[in-house]
């Protein structure tokens, strides 16, 4: 047999939100629709295979293949533990996945098969299958996302796998479970309150939709360094799955594409999206890169050789640091250096021509220190406004921590720590909203040192941040 082809493809979300509770946010429950319309339409099409490419499966050594014929267990999900667990016992194609594993190996790729009783099988996983194949009928394959692949080894395993779909005659569907932004929020939520979290995120994952819908799967694909940048998202498990969605259907650029859902899990982008191998009349790509059909082990192949690749990211990289100053501040300046003064490539750069910190006899006074960071100048718990000077909502405690570490930084480098902290004033632009979340972090930090405090109320800092704290250290003898 050699008419095997992948028949559809889909995008869905890796959170237990969807199969557990659903009916808690309107959002979820929308999203749980659109997979039991996927699971339809799958059912429909009469494929006899599944392949899920997973970012909640991640490996180091090469990629990791399920070959446990009837793998069998609970799923517990590490952040969401509290929603309940998952029993399942799933169907796998151990003969397509050894096939899968030896076509690696033929295309140069470290990989191998697991097959061990009670191996946990990744949350993404599980809710695609128990959502997509209900009653397990439909056999199916599960691949790790290698944490150091690039683009050509991404690649090259989804051709690999191509090979053995067409070989063997499967009438294959390929789904990817991952979120879009996957920039969550690190505390707990009221389900009702569940949002994208910042507005950046949601225009890029709406571009990410639109283009989609268009079809225009490699595009996505060749995008995907450009909107890690510009969401920093500084891991790039972020956008494999569409490196290998879009090997596997042909670096295709004329899909027709239909978003069934697009929403928020717990602050992160998720949605659920079809896309039919029936050309839908367009195709031109954007963009062009290598067309590898073998690995050779370099990991920067398609992501340092090719000169006008290069200067394209150079330019994205110089306007996303401009853009990022203009939306967290005024300019930013190389810190002073005079007699005394201590400064730290760890800690942000200043806002204006003064040193992180100043060494005087045994004291060390620091300059005002905020929560943004170093390097990408971002706000952890995002900034108090946007661009145009609209409110937005923030976390107070986030900013909190943020500053305390960036503190505990430039004592480091001056020799000194936290412990030896004296004394803080401490400023805050909303002084009867932020308090308490602020009061909650210091009593678990400085508050177990005990530096005497003053905390003041203030119109307004130079950059849309909410709290600042000016400190007064000893120097460590």
């Amino acid at each position: 047999m050699s008419d095997g082809e992948i028949i559809g493809s889909y995008i869905v979300p890796v959170h237990p939100h969807t199969y557990l509770v659903p009916e808690q946010n309107p959002g979820w429950t929308k999203l749980r629709e659109a997979f039991d319309e996927a699971a339809l339409r799958i059912k429909n099409s009469e494929a006899d295979l599944l392949i899920i490419y997973s970012t909640t499966w991640p490996s180091i050594i090469g990629h990791q293949i399920q070959a446990d014929p009837n793998p069998e267990w609970v799923m517990v999900d590490h952040d969401f533990h509290d929603l309940g667990s998952i029993p399942y016992s799933f169907n796998i194609d151990s003969e397509f996945a050894n096939a899968w594993n030896e076509a690696n190996h033929q295309r140069g790729l470290k990989s191998r098969t697991v097959n061990y009783h009670g191996f946990p099988i990744d949350v993404g996983s599980v809710v695609a299958l128990k959502l997509l194949n209900p009653d397990n009928a439909i056999p199916a394959v599960i691949v790790s996302s290698n944490v150091y692949a690039n683009r050509s080894e991404t690649s090259v395993m989804a051709k690999a796998c191509l090979d053995v779909v067409r070989s063997t005659g499967r009438k294959a569907i390929a789904i990817t479970a991952m979120s879009l932004s996957n920039r969550m929020f690190t505390e707990n939520i009221d389900p009702a309150d569940d949002k994208i979290h910042s507005l950046k995120d949601d225009e890029w994952n709406c571009k990410i939709l639109e283009l989609m819908e268009k079809g225009r799967l490699e595009d996505v694909g060749q995008l995907s360094r450009t909107i890690q940048k510009q969401i920093r998202i500084r891991k790039v498990v972020a956008f494999k799955p569409m490196w290998w969605l879009s090997a596997i259907n042909d670096n295709r650029n004329d899909l027709t594409g239909e978003v069934l859902a697009y929403e928020a899990i717990h602050g992160a982008g998720a949605a659920v999206i079809h896309l039919d191998p029936a050309s839908c009349g367009t195709g031109d790509k954007e963009y062009d890169e290598d067309d590898v059909e073998y690995f050779h082990g370099d990991r920067s192949v398609l992501d340092s050789n090719d000169p006008e690749a290069t200067a394209i990211d150079e330019e994205v990289e110089t306007i996303d640091e401009i853009t990022t100053a203009e939306e967290n501040g005024p300019a930013l300046w190389e810190p002073t250096t005079v007699d005394g003064s201590v400064n730290t490539d760890s800690a942000p750069k200043p806002v204006g021509a003064y040193p992180h910190a100043r060494r005087v006899g045994d004291l060390l006074y620091l300059s005002g220190v905020g929560p943004r960071q170093a390097v990408t100048n971002s706000i952890p718990g995002g900034p108090i406004h946007d661009e145009d000077g609209e409110p937005l909502d923030y976390d107070i405690k986030a900013q909190t921590k943020a500053v305390i570490d960036n503190i505990a930084l430039i004592l480091e480098e001056a020799g000194s720590s936290l412990e030896q902290v004296i004394d803080v004033t401490t400023f805050l632009v909303d002084m009867k909203r932020d308090f308490q979340g602020y009061n909650e972090v210091w009593a678990e930090t400085l508050g177990k040192i005990g530096p005497t405090r003053t905390t003041l109320a203030i119109r307004a800092l130079p950059t849309p941040i909410a709290v600042e704290m000016k400190v007064i250290a000893q120097l460590l003898e």
